[in-house]
């Protein structure tokens, strides 16, 4: 056995436990007469029964020297014993019902395994014990599934947040974290919020997205996903820009696919999760303070020091802050190829805010100074929006062509032009090419690609 402190204790001599809410054998076997206790609070109070005599019979540090499989059957042979030690009068359907959630919640993420194991699922959120939401298809639904109390949530929580090294408590009730797959994870706790330990999944698919998929999903057309793959290709520095949920994320994990293999790529990001698949790729993670509010790793930080690791293309998971003068640097300084998300509904938002965020850092340079340095740096804006219909789409593909005076030149390669709605609501329209030349025209003649990018634009002479 895995540790075991004990036998599984003797329900005759145990104490009773308030959280068990049951001590002897007979209330958990059946209800009593007249009562009408419903089976599901029935099975409930069993497994909290079993629980806590798991609990008191195993040491839970021993847990993480087995492979999952082999405590798997640890758990189920105590759990057998339990059983029978209790005289427990439960199915064998029931009893694997029982062992299958009490794995789940010593090994994962105890109600909420069965949502991560469903790949139609974008997010999972927690509102408290009571309220699990989630959403699929573009849609928030309330679910069914609910914890056994507050303690059952923020166990989870931390045993999330630890694996990544972090924590979260009364003094530090803020945490951003991510699961082994690199689904991004939000807690935030009491005292900060008030109904209970608050979590939010925003899930990764198992299937690895491209961009062939998003047209196929409708989220571009063919020749915007090409003309996104020549802009990668050919090293040009890209922001995408989008609100919460709009699939930034997604949309630089796929145009990462087009970067060469044999191109050197460090990462920076707030909890990694992006999914590169090129060989050479060293990701980085900032750090929160630690109890004493000392040794934080900010994301500046890293930006900074990847300056110094030789980088060929600088990957930001999303410019938030002062790095964004230092990104900025590294995109005029010979790290072409450099991309990072930003939060804005427009490419014009986008350039502002990426304005501000200089600002933040408090650099004294005069405004035209800056936009000077954002003209010169980034290339390519995509925006990316998500509709009233839940559907994701890409809405603009913009250049930065220049400067006019103190205002930075912006023009529309595609932009999507809406048209109506089916009978169920559903957003129709299309992607419409501009017809504009761009700026970058050169740049795909001397990696060869010119006549790729001509073909996508819809010119027939090159």
């Amino acid at each position: 056995m895995f540790g075991r402190r004990s036998a599984p204790p003797d329900p005759k001599s145990a104490a009773p436990r308030e959280t068990a809410k049951a001590a002897t054998a007979t209330p958990l076997a059946q209800p009593a007469p007249g009562r009408g206790a419903e089976p599901d609070q029935r099975l409930s109070d069993i497994k909290i029964a079993i629980f806590n005599d798991l609990i008191d019979s195993v040491d839970p540090t021993e847990l993480g020297k087995l492979e999952p499989a082999q405590v798997r059957e640890e758990i189920s042979d105590i759990v057998a014993e339990i059983i029978s030690m209790r005289n427990l009068v439960i199915s064998a359907a029931e009893q694997q019902v029982v062992i299958a959630d009490i794995c789940n919640d010593v090994l994962g993420l105890g109600p909420l395994e069965p949502l991560i194991a469903r790949d139609d699922i974008a997010d999972i959120m927690v509102n408290g014990a009571g309220k699990v939401y989630i959403e699929t298809e573009g849609r928030i639904e309330l679910t069914d599934i609910k914890f056994r109390d507050n303690a059952q949530l923020m166990n989870i929580c931390q045993r999330i947040v630890a694996a990544v090294g972090r924590r979260v408590d009364e003094s530090s009730p803020i945490c951003d974290a991510r699961l082994a797959d690199g689904s991004r994870v939000n807690v935030i706790v009491p005292p900060l919020a008030i109904d209970g330990p608050t979590l939010t999944i925003r899930k990764f698919k198992r299937e690895k997205l491209t961009l062939e998929k998003l047209v196929e999903f409708g989220s571009l057309s063919a020749p915007a996903a090409r003309v996104l793959q020549i802009a990668s290709a050919v090293r040009c520095n890209i922001l995408i820009s989008g609100g919460t949920g709009s699939g930034k994320t997604t949309l630089l994990n796929c145009m990462t696919r087009y970067i060469d293999q044999t191109e050197r790529i460090v990462t920076c990001e707030d909890a990694a999760e992006l999914q590169l698949q090129q060989p050479h790729v060293v990701r980085l993670e900032t750090r929160p303070p630690n109890l004493e509010g000392a040794g934080a790793v900010t994301m500046r930080d890293l930006v900074k020091n990847c300056l110094r690791m030789r980088p060929e293309r600088i990957i930001v998971g999303e410019v938030r802050g002062p790095e964004a003068f230092d990104l900025l640097q590294a995109m005029n300084t010979g790290h072409d190829g450099s991309m990072g998300t930003i939060h804005a509904n427009t490419p014009r938002d986008a350039l502002s805010r990426v304005e501000n965020m200089v600002a933040m850092g408090g650099y004294s340079l005069p405004a035209k100074a800056v936009r000077e340095q954002i003209a010169s740096a980034v290339n390519v804006i995509v925006q990316a929006s998500r509709l009233r219909d839940g559907s994701r789409k890409i809405t603009h593909i913009t250049e930065v062509v220049g400067m006019e005076g103190e205002v930075i030149t912006l023009q529309d390669l595609f932009v999507f032009e809406f048209e109506g709605e089916d009978s169920r609501g559903r957003i129709l329209g299309r992607h419409r090419p501009t017809g504009l030349r761009p700026a970058f025209w050169d740049r795909a003649r001397y990696y060869g690609l010119e006549r790729d990018l001509a073909e996508a634009l819809g010119e027939v002479h090159v």
